[in-house]
């Protein structure tokens, strides 16, 4: 059992029969009261995200999340279908679980798949991933008016502001936590 000083950011904790992460967590002590614990968790099965303020006495049961390699196969009506790599059965995971990251998905892909109690709740991304980017308006030279940036389309479909030097055609690096572009990988 966990008490409420054990309680950090990635700590993973059953709360209401559910397995949840906590994403942010501040200690406090008013007066002659006890102290308290502010965070905020997330649902690793369903995605949502909620503040939770926990007294002193408080006791978590700690989450048993077990990680695999598993690899995306392909979109499946409201859920995405991965391939454990080990021993190759194939699951479903909810497109709730996944949240906006899904736009990052690439067929063949192995990503981190987190299981609580033998069932997949939750998937890691990469924190930086190469995508080949296939749609890009030309860059127009002396145009840096809007920053220097346009919209680009990568091949997941995900859309990512970049350099107005970026072509359709070349392969970028982009942060998938920020959304944002972090380099060039190759030219077209």
């Amino acid at each position: 059992m966990l008490g409420i000083t054990d309680l950090k950011t990635g700590t993973a904790i059953v709360y209401n029969g559910d397995p949840c992460v906590v994403t942010w967590y501040q200690h406090s002590k008013m007066g002659r009261s006890g102290s308290v614990l502010r965070t905020k968790l997330r649902n690793l099965k369903s995605g949502a995200m909620f503040d939770i303020t926990f007294k002193g006495s408080d006791m978590f049961e700690e989450a048993s999340l077990v990680r695999q390699v598993c690899q995306y196969l392909y979109p499946e009506g409201g859920a995405y279908v991965f391939m454990n790599t080990q021993s190759f059965d194939q699951f479903p995971i909810p497109t709730e679980a996944l949240g906006a990251k899904a736009k990052y998905l690439k067929e063949g892909e192995e990503f981190m798949v987190l299981f609580f109690e033998e069932s997949p709740v939750s998937v890691q991304f990469p924190v930086k991933m190469e995508f080949l980017v296939t749609e890009a308006m030309p860059g127009v030279k002396g145009d840096t008016v809007s920053g220097g940036t346009k919209p680009a389309t990568l091949e997941t479909g995900a859309v990512v502001s970049v350099p107005l030097f970026i072509n359709q055609g070349d392969v970028v690096r982009v942060n998938t936590d920020e959304d944002t572009y972090v380099e060039r990988v190759s030219k077209a």
